[in-house]
């Protein structure tokens, strides 16, 4: 038999075996759920990006456009190896092809553009002023801009940021009294994948993009946004918080579904 000593020692090394064990297996778990670099298809000579997402509640392999129809987003459950993912995008080229084909163009904001206001169309009429401030015609839907015509774009962007960051904020606000929980800085950006979002320390960024949409459309974000300030997720308590407080929540969800990807067909 083993001295003592040994026997003690033998236990030790097995004992690091096993610790060096569950550590790899961390690791490898880890790695696994690490997306593919993104990467760039050509179909039809012209260059789509593709991202990858990972998912572990997805149960295959998802491709979609992304929000303003540049390229494309592909979701992974995990165990899903970058070979895998690289020939689901490689069979899909020709779905790829097709959904760019049948994709709205983006259009140029300029003097006489139609475009939606709180979800209600409005005509962009640049005014004879050379200075002043953009205005909504108090007895049409006509959004009034001064200046010069080539800085219509510009302009009215500049304008919607502030009206929209303006709107989100008192939506986030009041979210935040009634769910008993404190925000942090409110930005409002050109995301384009996501309408809105919340850091852990309480900081809100959304998409300005939301003041185009129906106003109950924008309040919804701000409840699901605020709501993440109790749930850093999307489990069912978080979405028992949101409905209890927000009753739009499905409507919105369908507009979003129906119309989102069309608040990104103006560029200004």
């Amino acid at each position: 038999a083993f001295p003592q000593r040994y026997r003690a020692h033998d236990c030790e090394f097995r004992g690091c075996q096993r610790l060096m064990a569950g550590l790899l297996r961390h690791i490898a778990k880890a790695w696994g759920r690490v997306p593919p670099e993104p990467k760039i298809v050509y179909i039809d000579d012209r260059p789509v990006p593709v991202n990858f997402r990972s998912n572990a509640r997805a149960k295959r392999m998802i491709l979609r456009l992304n929000k303003d129809s540049s390229g494309v987003i592909v979701t992974l459950p995990r165990r899903v190896t970058q070979v895998q993912a690289l020939a689901f995008v490689e069979k899909s080229t020709p779905w790829i092809a097709k959904q760019l084909e049948n994709r709205t163009p983006a259009s140029v904001v300029r003097d006489g553009s139609i475009i939606p206001l709180r979800g209600i169309p409005h005509e962009v009429k640049t005014t004879q002023a050379r200075r002043g401030l953009v205005a909504i015609d108090p007895g049409n839907p006509v959004i009034l801009v001064p200046g010069d015509a080539d800085h219509v774009a510009r302009r009215l962007k500049d304008w919607l940021k502030k009206l929209a960051k303006a709107e989100l904020s008192e939506a986030s606000k009041k979210y935040a009294t009634i769910m008993n929980v404190s925000i942090g800085k409110i930005s409002v950006r050109d995301q384009k994948s996501r309408w809105g979002s919340c850091s852990p320390t309480g900081d809100l960024s959304y998409s300005w993009r939301l003041i185009l949409a129906p106003t109950f459309v924008l309040d919804y974000v701000a409840a699901h946004e605020v709501a993440h300030r109790q749930h850093m997720n999307h489990g069912p308590k978080f979405w028992r918080l949101v409905i209890m407080h927000c009753p739009h929540v499905h409507q919105a969800k369908q507009w979003f579904k129906q119309h989102g990807t069309g608040l990104h067909q103006f560029k200004t």
